[in-house]
């Protein structure tokens, strides 16, 4: 038998074999669209896949997505002024199969609920409220302005970028967060053992709580920042680079090396900044081209 004759018989096996599994691997695209008011919902439960939201021109909802198999279905609905978009698995999907990547438009005023297992999440240029939940997801979330920011994840990355006047809410297990340029009146993360990097300048009157049990906190903050800092770390390192107006009274011995409280640039329009971990390294740095 020829190599050429091997091949085709191969191939012909492979398609038999996916065929009789009741499997087409094919990618077929399906689109949806739904004509919302002012401040829709909109929500998405993607098992397997990544959901990637942007702002549409005007009031309505555009769902595009690329499913991998027959084994999957897109259930959607309009509710009241909410959009529901479900992935649902039929008998036999798996990671591969059951697969669905979705790319959507919203309003940009409207808010938005994102669920995906393995997929990547992503939302950018909104002003309204945005709720992102995975396992491995990493999420990607910039250009967000005067909304609420909530997010939660197993070990996937996180990462914010310009996200102003935000009350952010960040809850990971094992996986990085890196802030930039984010600022609010609430900006907390929470993590076991991920690592937190901030680089931004803490904005005004803004309430930033970084902690992280046993991953290191960095923040990288211009001159100009005027904020009241207290870092801690049980067991860890603490460092600055910046001088900091001790405080005269402190909630905890101040002992170099491991723990710092003091006040950078003016207080009165300071920013309350704490960075506690339990054994992660702390560090409070200047930016070098200042």
């Amino acid at each position: 038998m020829s190599g050429h004759t091997i091949q085709l018989a191969t191939i012909s096996a492979i398609l038999a074999g996916t065929i009789m599994s009741g499997t087409l691997l094919a990618e077929t695209h399906k689109e949806y669209r739904f004509n919302v008011g002012p401040r829709a919902g909109v929500s998405v439960n993607n098992p397997y896949g990544s959901v990637s939201v942007k702002p549409s021109t005007g009031n309505i909802v555009v769902i595009r997505a690329a499913l991998s198999s027959d084994r999957v279905e897109v259930d959607n609905a309009l509710v009241g002024n909410r959009v529901e978009v479900q992935s649902h698995l039929l008998p036999g999907a798996d990671a591969q199969s059951g697969r669905v990547d979705y790319e959507i438009l919203v309003p940009a005023d409207a808010s938005i609920t994102l669920r995906s297992s393995t997929g990547s999440l992503r939302a950018e240029k909104l002003h309204g409220d945005v709720s992102l939940e995975g396992a491995a997801a990493s999420v990607d979330v910039r250009d967000i302005t005067n909304a609420h920011v909530h997010i939660k994840t197993l070990n996937g990355p996180i990462t914010l970028t310009n996200v102003q006047d935000g009350h952010v809410e960040i809850d990971s297990l094992s996986g990085n967060v890196t802030l930039r340029s984010v600022n609010g009146p609430l900006v907390q993360v929470v993590s076991t053992s991920g690592g937190i990097s901030y680089t931004g300048d803490f904005g005004d009157h803004g309430d930033y709580r970084f902690t992280s049990h046993s991953g290191d906190i960095d923040a990288l903050v211009p001159g100009s920042t005027s904020a009241d800092v207290s870092a801690r770390s049980v067991r860890g390192e603490v460092h600055d680079d910046i001088p900091l107006q001790p405080k005269p009274h402190t909630s905890f011995v101040l002992k170099e090396g491991v723990a710092l409280w003091g006040t950078m640039g003016r207080a009165a329009v300071s920013s309350t900044v704490v960075l506690r971990s339990f054994s992660g390294k702390i560090h409070l740095r200047k930016r070098a081209s200042e």
